[in-house]
This record gives C-alpha cells, structure tokens and sequence, in this order.
C-alpha cells in the first residue's frame, strides 16, 4: 500500500522555510510509530530538514534528488521521479510506503496513494507551501476522524483519507 502521511493547518498549508508549521509531540509520536520499520519516500529537502540531516531511525528510505551528484549516505538515492515512483510501486509489492514529503512529492504521487493519513490542526500556520484540499476532490474520501484532542496548545484531529481510484505505477 502506498500512503501519504503529513500534518496540515485550516488553510491545508504543509510548510514554512523547509521546516514545519507547529510542534507537535502527539502527531510526532504517530508519525513514529506509523512509519517505523517501514520504507519512507521523500525529496532531498525533506531529508534535509531532519536533524544533522540524517535518515530516521529503524526506517528504509527513498530520497529524490534532481541533481545526480547529491547522492546521501543511508538511503536509496534516486534522480528522476520515474525512478522514484518505480522504486516506491516495487516496495508497495511488498510493504507499506510511507510518502512523506516535501510539497512537490506529494503532488506528483497523490494520484498514486490508496490512502492520506491526514493531522489536521485547528490554526493557521503561516504556510508558504500548501497541500490539496481532499475534501473538495472528488478522488477522495474522508474515511475515518478522531474526537479533536490537544497537542501543545493546538487542537488537533487524526484522518483517513481514502483514494477512490488511485493510478497504478507502470
């Protein structure tokens, strides 16, 4: 299966300065225990804003970077999103892919996703980067949403979208 995973304000904003818009230990946690052992798919950025820019822990991951001379220790280098997506639908095969960021990733891979693992937080963050509003697409379906809960000041709600007709990696 392949699923997006990512945080949201009111506005659907995703980013700021490639970092994120709140601190939110209760979504980390899930993110965690989520993705933890299990293939995590990002950009160069996003590998970039980890800390010391260094894979996550106990995870496999795939990193997309235009430039074929940026090639990083511990991950799957990869450098043209065909490679990319090809690489993601061999794991799917087999496991869970986790589609974690940045904003152009989940753009490009979103027609491809079965489902959006979705924090949305009741504030508005100051984005420069935006994620597409899943409840005005058609394609998804709003499955599942918790009770709102806090999370270091903020409200917060945890979502399953579902992709009604995810496209097939060729």
């Amino acid at each position: 299966m392949i699923i997006t995973i990512l945080c949201v304000d009111k506005k659907w904003g995703i980013g700021r300065h490639n970092g994120l818009l709140f601190s939110l230990p209760k979504d980390m946690k899930f993110f965690k225990e989520t993705t933890l052992n299990h293939v995590v798919a990002m950009g160069e950025n996003t590998l970039l804003s980890f800390p010391n820019s260094k894979p996550l822990k106990n995870r496999t991951h795939i990193v997309l970077s235009q430039d074929e001379s940026h090639n990083y220790e511990g991950v799957e280098n990869v450098h043209d999103f065909d490679e990319f997506l090809r690489l993601i639908g061999e794991y799917a095969n087999k496991e869970d892919v986790y589609i974690i960021g940045g904003a152009s990733i989940y753009r490009q891979t979103l027609p491809y996703v079965d489902k959006v693992l979705l924090t949305k937080v009741d504030a508005v963050g100051g984005a420069e980067l935006f994620f597409p509003n899943l409840d005005k697409d058609p394609y998804f379906e709003l499955k599942e949403e918790s009770e709102e809960i806090e999370d270091n000041g903020y409200r917060i709600k945890f979502c399953t979208y579902i992709n009604k007709k995810p496209q097939k990696i060729k």
